[in-house]
């Protein structure tokens, strides 16, 4: 048999035919930190002048995976190609060391004990179990042949930096830029706390789907509708989330789609046009004869009635309205959905959440009080059964989010925060100048 690597042309090299990387990329990392590579890198400079990248700190509760693995090496890239093109390119580390992500992890160690210990105790084993993970991820993350300011990094947990945070948020407070306001985030009831878009998973989920109708006995109806009877005149809703009718403020339709007054079964219901057909057949509505059109535009103002309290629904207009499903005619609730709150916002309505931080409503909520959102979804549709406002129920089966620690299904829920407004002091202005100005 012929002896075909005598046949082949290769060149003469001292490199060894393996790599061993196992072997030498230490060994590697060990003379660039024993040489000073690093700081060499940020003198070998021109004039062109700095260039510092702060690092968008990862959680300090883990090993690194193949997410923070590459954040890593690509903002590694971009420093050394900064270097490599004259600036004076610095990369600075750093962890945020505060958060549920610590805290969720300590509470897993600790199981039943946490509920003991005083909360000084765990704050500073929240502490400790960060600075553990520090590190090694440091250990991890210049195994990656990063190169960075690694004995000086930044930490959330440092009192220089939370110093300086309160300090400048101080600033924006003098200044009168910070305020305080209501805003709708995903919210897990069975953490107790916010979750990140990020941190927010979706799966399968089985909920209530309901079609509730709204009295619109409101005299204007009549003179936007000809031939409508305000005193038995219904507005019709769906909605998935049967617990957040309690917290209903509004009703919004679209501006340009055309809505349907209809007559049947001795009353008269405004839904889309286009939504009519389907609609009637899943409530066995017969003989529905059309009363009237109108935009929903021509629509907007008039005065609904919740169907179990006693308080005005407005009808308000949204483009976030589809013909999708349902009826065109969207419940709002700002306190619990992202464009319910921005067309709350836009008509002033009450941004209302009446709820705990475990999803319960508060002891002010008639009906309802002391139950968990889930638990009342059920009492909801016995409410609505009881005063003659629902027309149909169903099962609907959809993609829902889930929190991403405990797997259990969150909702939006509405909750006081601070915010830095862009308005004041010229701040939109002054950012918007900012994008746009070379440094």
């Amino acid at each position: 048999m012929s002896d075909y690597k005598k046949t082949l042309n290769l060149p003469k090299t001292a490199f060894p035919m393996k790599a061993n990387l196992a072997q030498r990329e230490p060994q590697q990392l060990k003379q660039w930190e024993e040489t000073k590579a690093c700081e060499a890198m940020i003198e070998n400079c021109t004039d062109k002048g700095a260039f510092v990248l702060h690092d968008g700190p990862p959680y300090a509760n883990g090993h690194i995976h193949m997410g923070t693995a590459l954040n890593k090496i690509l903002k590694d890239i971009v420093v050394k190609s900064r270097n490599m093109q004259g600036y004076r390119a610095h990369y600075v580390p750093g962890w945020d060391c505060h958060g549920l992500p610590i805290e969720h992890k300590v509470e897993q160690e600790l199981k039943e004990k946490k509920k003991t210990l005083p909360a000084h105790v765990v704050r500073k084993m929240c502490r400790d179990y960060a600075g553990k993970w520090i590190d090694i991820q440091r250990k991890e993350f210049k195994r990656l042949g990063v190169l960075g300011n690694w004995d000086d990094p930044y930490k959330s947990m440092n009192p220089a930096y939370e110093a300086a945070t309160a300090h400048e948020l101080a600033k924006f407070v003098d200044k009168g830029g910070v305020v305080r306001a209501k805003k709708p985030i995903y919210w897990c009831c069975s953490c107790h706390t916010a979750l990140a878009e990020a941190e927010v998973e979706y799966g399968d989920h089985t909920s209530p789907s309901i079609f509730v109708r709204f009295a619109l006995n409101d005299a204007a109806l009549a003179q936007r509708i000809p031939g409508a009877d305000p005193s038995r005149a219904y507005v019709v809703i769906w909605t998935t989330t049967p617990w957040t009718l309690p917290d209903n403020m509004a009703v919004c339709l679209h501006p340009e789609f055309t809505y349907v007054l209809v007559e049947t079964g001795g009353c008269q219901y405004l839904l889309a046009e286009e939504l009519l057909e389907g609609c009637a057949k899943s409530f066995g509505w017969e003989d529905v004869t059309v009363v009237g059109r109108a935009t929903g535009q021509e629509l907007e103002g008039l005065i609904a009635r919740h169907p179990f309290y006693d308080r005005q629904s407005p009808l308000i207009l949204g483009r976030h309205v589809t013909l999708d499903a349902g009826t065109g005619c969207v419940h709002t609730a700002p306190g619990h959905g992202r464009e319910d709150y921005e067309v709350g916002l836009a008509y002033k309505l009450d941004v209302y959440s009446p709820l705990d931080d475990a999803g319960r409503f508060l002891p002010s909520v008639e009906f309802f009080a002391g139950l968990n959102v889930f638990e009342a979804n059920p009492k909801v549709i016995e409410k609505l059964t009881e005063v003659g406002a629902l027309l149909k129920t169903a099962k609907i089966s959809h993609s829902y989010p889930h929190c991403w620690r405990c797997k259990q299904p969150v909702i939006f829920r509405a909750t006081t925060q601070w915010f830095i407004s862009m308005e004041k002091n010229d701040l939109r202005k002054k950012a918007l100048i900012a994008i746009d100005t070379k440094v």
